[in-house]
């Protein structure tokens, strides 16, 4: 059967938005690295880069959001700001200070392979927070992923404490923030797609910032009479970061979140291999057989959650046909009952 040509664009456009992701998330990774690592740009300070991306995005977002009017704002109390932004801000914050900070002791290729944990941390917190049913084969799974992330960890061969415990609180606040996001505003009727959340979180994540950086960083840059911003570095860099949050926008609005979600594995994988050939980075057969068993765990995880939402989404539907057939069978009762009730008049 001939595909029409709806179809076939519809799919190169799709493969199109998954492709600028990938390229994207590479580049803002790999420059974030090429910025931060002491052996390369030898910039280490990791809570200025986050504040540049910061004071970046959100000036362009606002732009596009109350200048260009080309993305709709989010009707928002200041009491619901306060709740529910503001904690979700301090939370971003610090996940995106700790996995910078990682930059600098970690190969980007262990890196993604720890980055393999964020469903653990995903289902063991909202398990705290009720918001995940505790189920032993889930928990089953988590721990099939920890324990090959375990192995990968074991087989690498620039192993560093405190960088992994750095990329450990970066993936722990990162989760306890998408966990927040459901309770806090999804649970309120409230989304915010990358645009928006930019608008309304990248202030907040600006002004939390800024306390650790006048006591760990500005001190240092202050006495570093050599030091320049480089605007082309540094705006480039903003720039891609900003890029590729227009990116997800476009992704999962024209595609879907497990779309993004198998793309990211492509890009992991893809990382892997650029840091082993091009960084020179080591990575050792025990990395790769520990990550590809994290690799197949997240993969089951990915496939009973689509499951569960085919399952889902078939009793909606269900649900649906039911109800319309139950007023369709009201309307013809009454129909009959009117019929009746004329004849005896008659």
């Amino acid at each position: 059967m001939a595909v029409s040509d709806g179809v076939v664009k519809k799919i190169i456009l799709s493969y199109t938005y998954v492709a600028i992701w990938i390229f994207l998330s590479f580049t803002v990774i790999v420059y974030n690295k090429y910025i931060l690592d002491r052996k390369m740009y030898n910039w280490p300070y990791p809570i200025s880069l986050t504040m540049i991306h910061m004071a970046f995005c959100s000036s362009l977002a606002y732009v596009l959001v109350r200048v260009l009017k080309l993305v709709e704002p989010v009707s928002m109390s200041r009491d619901l700001y306060l709740r529910s932004v503001v904690p979700i801000g301090a939370l971003y914050s610090l996940s995106l200070w700790f996995s910078n900070s990682a930059y600098i002791y970690l190969s980007v290729s262990f890196i993604q392979m720890l980055k393999a944990l964020m469903p653990v941390a995903v289902y063991s917190i909202g398990v705290l927070f009720k918001k995940e049913g505790f189920k032993n084969e889930t928990m089953a799974n988590m721990l099939s992923i920890s324990f090959g992330v375990a192995i990968a960890a074991y087989g690498e061969a620039k192993f560093d404490t405190w960088g992994v415990s750095l990329q450990l609180m970066a993936v722990a606040f990162e989760a306890t923030r998408l966990v927040l996001i459901q309770i806090l505003l999804n649970s309120k009727g409230i989304s915010l797609n990358p645009i928006t959340s930019l608008y309304y979180i990248a202030p907040c994540c600006l002004v939390f910032l800024s306390v650790p950086w006048l006591i760990m960083e500005y001190p240092s840059l202050r006495d570093n009479s050599s030091f320049h911003l480089d605007f082309v570095i540094f705006g480039t860099n903003s720039f891609c970061a900003f890029a590729l949050n227009l990116a997800v926008f476009l992704l999962v609005g024209k595609t879907s979140a497990l779309t993004m979600n198998v793309a990211g594995v492509v890009k992991d994988w893809l990382l892997i291999a650029f840091s082993w050939s091009v960084i020179k980075d080591t990575v050792t057969p025990v990395n790769l057989i520990g990550y590809g068993l994290a690799f197949l765990g997240v993969a089951y995880y990915n496939h009973s959650k689509l499951q569960a939402l085919k399952a889902s989404e078939a009793q909606k539907k269900a649900q649906q046909a039911d109800e319309e057939a139950g007023r369709l069978l009201e309307e013809r009762e009454g129909e009959s009952g009117n019929g009746r009730k004329s004849d005896n008049q008659s």
